[in-house]
């Protein structure tokens, strides 16, 4: 089942909450700041274990203090116009994403809108690219995946997207 919501998506009580989260996998801005900073420190020394990951990948590590029990950190592309292969690149990481929470034995997963913040790809474009990545390669392991939008013209972009079938 896929489904939206507004809300913070450090509060969600889903198997696994997704973090837009940067190659190095280190403490960010926006939504991956707030995520490492209601984890605490021992997310900071996971993800500097974990090495890094490529654009288009996912790797997961525990909750810590989130209500989530894993956190998945997904490397979505920067924009830089759609002619650089970021429609490909943001696809891989929501099912990437999926695998890898489906892999750690999640049942549900949360995510937000990947790279659509200070990594510039633009909202429609990438809603589409996540609703349809969600819907067709979820793994049949996965029984609910959410959508947790932080404003308004977000919700909206995904209540559109998830009516249009």
């Amino acid at each position: 089942m896929l489904e939206t919501i507004r809300g913070d998506i450090t509060a969600e009580t889903t198997d696994a909450i997704v973090n837009a989260a940067n190659a190095q996998l280190a403490r960010g801005a926006g939504v991956c700041g707030a995520i490492f900073a209601k984890a605490g420190p021992g997310l900071d020394e996971a993800c500097a274990a974990l090495g890094g990951c490529p654009t288009g990948d996912a790797k997961v590590t525990p909750g810590f203090a989130l209500p989530a029990r894993f956190i998945v950190h997904a490397v979505g592309p920067v924009w830089h116009g759609g002619d650089a292969g970021e429609p490909e690149l943001l696809a891989s990481a929501y099912r990437r994403s999926l695998e890898v929470a489906a892999e750690a034995g999640a049942r549900s997963i949360a995510f937000p809108a990947i790279s659509t913040g200070i990594y510039g790809y633009p909202l429609e474009p990438a809603t589409a690219i996540a609703v349809r990545t969600c819907r067709d390669k979820a793994p049949t392991s996965i029984e609910l995946v959410r959508f947790v939008c932080f404003d308004d013209d977000t919700l909206r972009e995904y209540e559109l997207e998830l009516g249009a079938d």
